[in-house]
């Protein structure tokens, strides 16, 4: 009850602030195939002066810190340096849209615990939340950007360039051929994780139509089908299969992927979303344990247009390596499931981002005018970088981007004094899966642009800034050493009444203020 109402109060206080309407940072490329260069955006108009930082709240109490949980496992992928313009100019890398990091942090924070810095992904994070570009009329893709000075970094700028593609309305979607990988290894019954993905499966099972398909292999040491393919409105046939799985013994991820999309590729239709979703906590300790390992079994069956889905669940014995790494190899999405809430967000509000596929190898290179910006650092996308010589060469591996999605990266870069003009051009290059037609657009961002102050930019321009910076704080980077927790905070409590109706913000918030209190 205490509880309840200090979340009211720090609301309400929020609510007293005057409010702050900036426009959405407008789109600089969008044509289908061809390259076009936009010089121009509109400059931001000036909606409010800084002030001093206020208490909007008292930070919520703690629950019991839980004893930090064995047998995870994660990556240290480094973090970024400053690169000089003079020396590469050129910024290249695989887009990205997996979330899972961010859920994972979530969860470590309200066991009253701060992640493993190595279990920070700062992309991720950022992409975490609703970015607020338009979606781009009447072509594939669109490039926005937008930027402001850095309220961490004085003389840098922050930029943010993101990628917005088309919307597909749930009845327009193509029909599904799904094949759901359950793990039912007896780690699966630790904390209910099995009971959790049944019910999140079930929200997904909830949206099916006729013209889709469902079937389900088991893991444990072996691997079988509980479910051979039937359709969608089969609803109860496909609940009986789901809810009648118990956990078992061992887990061999291998044999349960290799059934699995062995089953797809029986179900296969050309026409439809072909797509494996495995729901695991990443343990395999029987057969092949390692993600190369597993893809190559199944490299062929990716190749024919079989996406993977990985569903991560439960803390402790789990291996985010494994499922980040499957879903990369497997051209699809990684997402980590802590509450039903986040599987209604993934199986239910972004079903169809989820399941159907506008872009394949989708990759961005950014070119900086080093008559302009002095040294530049893109801040996340440590594991997703591609070598500039291989932009355009089509055999390399890049990111899958769902219809309606959006990915964002944000830059720092130091300008030259006195200069002006083009700071970047910003290049995205993508397959399309109906055609296999390569396409590409671009577009400038230049000086002008800037807005002229951090309290001036878009609140969602802040909220991509701030959630970097967050996740730069909890895996100790260098460039965000002078940054507290507290002094998030209060940066971050103003966009509870500057995005009203977003309560991925107000939960954001509520994060940063236990984080904090975990860390003193």
């Amino acid at each position: 009850m205490k509880a309840n109402r200090l979340t009211l109060l720090f609301v309400t206080l929020c609510l007293m602030l005057s409010a702050c309407a900036q426009a959405a940072p407008e789109m600089i490329a969008g044509a289908p195939a061809e390259q076009v260069y936009t010089d121009k955006l509109q400059q931001p108009e000036q909606i409010y002066e800084a002030e001093e930082p206020v208490a909007y709240a008292t930070p919520m109490p703690l629950p019991t810190a839980s004893a930090a949980p064995a047998d995870n496992f994660f990556q240290d992928y480094g973090v970024n340096p400053y690169e000089d313009a003079l020396e590469d100019h050129l910024s290249t890398f695989a887009l990205d849209v997996d979330t899972a990091a961010y859920s994972v942090a979530r969860r470590y924070v309200n066991d009253g615990l701060l992640p493993p810095a190595e279990a920070v992904r700062v992309e991720e994070f950022v992409n975490y939340f609703e970015q607020g570009y338009p979606t781009p009329p009447e072509v594939a893709f669109g490039i926005y950007a937008d930027g402001a000075p850095s309220p961490f970094e004085p003389g840098s700028a922050l930029l943010r360039f993101g990628i917005q593609g088309y919307q597909v309305a749930e009845w327009e979607r193509k029909p599904s051929v799904l094949t759901f990988v359950i793990d039912v290894s007896g780690s699966m019954d630790m904390e209910n994780r099995l009971g959790l993905v049944k019910q999140s499966l079930q929200l997904l099972v909830d949206r099916l139509r006729p013209d889709d398909t469902v079937s389900i292999v088991v893991y444990g040491s072996q691997a079988r089908v509980v479910l051979y393919p039937v359709r969608g409105d089969e609803r109860e046939r496909i609940l009986e299969a789901i809810y009648s799985l118990y956990p078992e013994d061992s887990t061999n991820a291998e044999a349960g992927l290799r059934l699995g999309y062995e089953l797809a590729m029986q179900a296969f239709r050309p026409d439809a979303n072909n797509r494996v979703i495995l729901c695991s906590d990443g343990v395999a300790n029987v057969g092949a344990t390692g993600p190369d390992a597993i893809l190559e079994t199944i490299h062929g069956y990716v190749s024919e247009g079989v996406y993977l889905t990985t569903v991560g669940f439960g803390m402790g014995n789990f291996n985010d390596v494994l499922m980040e790494q499957l879903a990369n190899d497997g051209n699809g999405n990684y997402a980590y499931v802590d509450t039903l809430d986040e599987a209604e967000k993934l199986f239910v509000e972004n079903l169809t981002s989820t399941i159907q596929v506008i872009a394949r190898d989708a990759k961005v290179q950014v070119d900086f005018n080093a008559d302009v910006v002095a040294r530049y650092r893109l801040i996340g996308y440590e594991n997703r970088a591609v070598a500039d010589q291989d932009f355009r060469n089509d055999y390399v591996d890049a990111g899958e981007i769902g219809a309606g999605h959006s990915a964002t990266a944000l830059y720092s870069v130091q300008l030259k004094p006195g200069a002006q003009g083009r700071i970047a051009t910003v290049q995205l290059r993508w397959e399309d899966p109906g055609t296999y037609e390569t396409r590409e657009i671009n577009g400038n961002f230049n000086t002008w642009d800037l807005a002229a102050s951090y309290q001036e930019s878009d609140p969602r321009f802040q909220l991509a800034v701030l959630a970097a910076q967050y996740a730069e704080v909890l895996r100790n980077s260098p460039w965000a050493r002078e940054t507290t927790l507290s002094q998030l905070y209060y940066m971050a409590a103003p966009l509870v009444e500057y995005l009203p109706g977003d309560t991925d913000v107000v939960e954001f918030v509520n994060l940063i203020a236990r984080a904090s209190q975990i860390s003193q």
